[in-house]
């Protein structure tokens, strides 16, 4: 079982930038491919990227690319969520999770473990 904490949200301006980390507990975090999701009120949950096991894949949503940067450190047990030109549609809380396997996944329903999520909002 893994246990995933984020950190890192908080309040920052339209084009600032915030870097999310996850922290995993236990010794096998580099079997599993690691995500990023989003909920703003009243929305679903959105796929926002993810990272292959080695970190040597990543896939980003659309709405995110060229300004999110996923990466993973797993010597640190660690999956980061660097967010650059951030946007006031960008505020939703964001949580990490971690699924077994190697198929990159975009569907949350896929990923078995998911963090308590953290706050990130964009001011305009």
């Amino acid at each position: 079982q893994v246990q995933l904490v984020e950190s890192g949200g908080g309040l920052v301006q339209a084009g600032g930038s915030l870097r999310l980390s996850c922290a995993a507990s236990g010794r096998t975090f580099s079997r599993y491919l690691m995500g990023w999701f989003r909920q703003a009120p009243g929305k679903e949950r959105e796929f926002v990227a993810c990272i292959s096991r080695s970190g040597g894949s990543t896939y980003h949503a659309a709405s995110v690319k060229g300004r999110f940067t996923i990466s993973r450190d797993n010597a640190k047990n660690t999956v980061y969520l660097q967010m650059n030109s951030l946007k006031p549609e960008d505020t939703a809380v964001y949580y990490c999770a971690a699924r077994q396997g190697t198929t990159v996944q975009t569907m949350g329903s896929l990923y078995d473990y998911w963090g308590q999520g953290t706050q990130v909002t964009v001011s305009s």
